[in-house]
């Protein structure tokens, strides 16, 4: 078993949009298990899993996160203007970038930056070094390492260069 660290997570509000995520991500390879319980005997999720279902109570956030934690892709139904979604959200994040709804178009890797991303982004853009972005976001070397990697991931790109300039031109075609 391996970890998978660009597995998707999805937060979405109905059924149908977790269908069209969970459609999408069965063409693109991953396996599909509803429920969010894992097998004890050990710690990493199985490659290319996917866990969904809907997310009603605080035991179910935790299977959740736990899950998505183990290295498990998630689509999690779960109206985000709630409390108990916009804890799951939060948590989310914590790990990675979260897509709201079915997602965006592909290529529109913006979206689904998480704010330190986006900031490290911009400092890297500015000129800044991997070490004194971390520095001046408050984050370590290894957390902002890891969101770049996983930025260059979303931009389906091999090196942080890559990342900064795709994350240039998509922020200017946005304006």
């Amino acid at each position: 078993m391996t970890r998978q660290p660009d597995a998707p997570r999805h937060v979405v509000a109905s059924g149908a949009d977790a269908d069209a995520v969970l459609r999408r991500l069965a063409r693109d390879g991953w396996h599909t298990q509803e429920g969010f319980a894992l097998p004890q005997q050990a710690w990493d999720a199985p490659a290319r899993l996917i866990l969904h279902g809907r997310i009603a109570d605080q035991d179910t956030l935790q299977l959740c996160v736990l899950a998505a934690a183990r290295g498990a892709g998630i689509v999690a139904i779960c109206d985000p203007d709630t409390s108990l979604g916009r804890a799951l959200v939060d948590d989310l994040t914590r790990l990675g970038p979260v897509q709201h709804g079915p997602g965006p178009e592909p290529g529109d890797a913006l979206a689904d930056l998480v704010p330190e991303q986006r900031a490290l982004l911009d400092r890297l853009a500015a000129g800044d070094t991997i070490a004194a972005a971390a520095a001046a976001e408050y984050l370590s070397l290894r957390t902002a390492n890891r969101r770049i990697a996983e930025a260059r991931a979303l931009f389906g790109v091999r090196t942080t260069r890559e990342a900064v300039l795709a994350y240039l031109r998509q922020r200017t075609q946005q304006r």
